[in-house]
């Protein structure tokens, strides 16, 4: 079997990368370990092609383009050549992309086309309570058009994804996103810092980190050593380029400003350190596809307070394997965080359900096994 990922943002040693890079690296080793061909063909981050392999994994990183306008042309004709020139080396069973990414391919008989659901265009307008970009609109329906079958990382973004899109007869469930359980291993309880909260992800708007530095002051009244510690790269205002970051401390009381730490971004392999450091993981988030990080802190057993909007309670039962919190609440957010730091009894056993419910649920082999069981039934 030779699966194919149309994707720029498969892992760079020299870029940062999100959680669609890391699904995609995890998944792409586990399958080639597993007897599967794997070809990445993506966009990359040069003006020069790169070739590499990867643990097996053959990655094309396709040469930037120089056009000025209608980049997308130059873009798709190179992606639909390097498609044509992988698949008469080694046939291409099934071609696997995000919502736009099939919308300029052009379709091989001999080959399946499978979108998994990552959160496009029509899911985050309406997340975001913004319009639909009409250009953006048009290639996600062409290429979900295209597309043979489609697979979700949740319920949540499948029945939000389908308020705009058809794909009902082509939809083959949902498959959540795995954790590595040999990076995120069972934490040490003795190295969690007293009072400490984690958070990860980028630094903007609708991962509710506005929210949460603004709950700090109420948690401080009653837990004085509380400190927030952010992992994440900045983001900035489309058009100004202002920094979020710098946004964001117009919301800081000074109080609290010496107690909340920006680390900027943070390599994956260093995040497991950070989160078995914290007393709490939080991540207010006031929209996800899934969200990984919120498992990879389950899976280190670490005491979770995860948004209860979303996927949140597809990830969390609340009270058993963590707690859920309304992301637009810096009061709400603060009451839970309060009763995770300040009854470490009750929270340890959430985490260890949480880290039982990660293995069983979240594991690289159980997710990796759905996926096979999903390409093969597409063949």
């Amino acid at each position: 079997m030779h699966i194919c990922f149309l994707s720029g943002e498969y892992p760079h040693s020299d870029y940062p990368h999100g959680g669609v890079g890391t699904f995609l690296q995890m998944m792409s080793r586990f399958l080639v370990k597993n007897g599967v061909f794997v070809t990445i063909i993506g966009i990359g981050y040069s003006y020069s092609d790169e070739e590499s392999d990867d643990e097996g994994v053959k990655v094309f990183r396709l040469r930037k383009s120089r056009w000025s306008k209608f980049r997308f042309i130059d873009n798709s004709n190179r992606i639909n050549k390097r498609v044509n020139k992988v698949h008469e080396n080694h046939r291409i069973n099934i071609i696997e992309g995000a919502e736009l990414s099939f919308a300029f391919v052009k379709k091989n008989i001999e080959i399946k086309y499978l979108i998994r659901l990552h959160g496009g265009h029509h899911f985050f307008a309406e997340s975001e309570n913004r319009g639909i970009n009409w250009w953006k609109g048009y290639q996600e329906r062409q290429s979900f058009k295209k597309a043979d079958a489609v697979v979700g990382v949740s319920q949540y973004v499948v029945e939000h994804t389908a308020k705009y899109l058809s794909f009902k007869d082509k939809l083959k469930g949902v498959i959540f996103v795995p954790v590595n359980l040999d990076r995120f291993y069972q934490s040490d309880l003795n190295k969690s810092v007293k009072g400490r909260i984690f958070f990860a992800g980028t630094v903007c708007e609708k991962k509710g980190i506005r929210q949460l530095i603004q709950a700090i002051p109420i948690i401080k009244r009653e837990v004085p050593e509380v400190h927030l510690i952010i992992a994440g790269r900045d983001w900035v205002f489309p058009g100004s380029g202002k920094s979020y970051t710098d946004y964001l401390r117009q919301f800081m009381d000074p109080s609290v400003q010496d107690v909340i730490t920006f680390l900027g971004s943070v390599a994956n392999s260093d995040i497991p350190e950070y989160i078995e450091s914290a007393q709490v993981c939080c991540f207010p988030s006031h929209m996800e596809t899934f969200g990984i990080v919120s498992i990879e802190a389950m899976a280190m057993a670490k005491p979770l307070l995860y948004t209860k909007l979303g996927p949140g309670p597809e990830v969390v039962e609340y009270g058993k394997t963590g707690l859920l919190c309304d992301p637009l609440n810096p009061e709400d957010i603060a009451e839970k965080l309060i009763h995770i730091l300040t009854h470490p009894d009750e929270v340890r056993k959430m985490g260890e359900n949480a880290r039982a419910f990660a293995v069983l649920n979240f594991s690289l082999n159980v997710i990796g096994q759905k996926n096979i069981q999903l390409y093969n039934t597409l063949l």
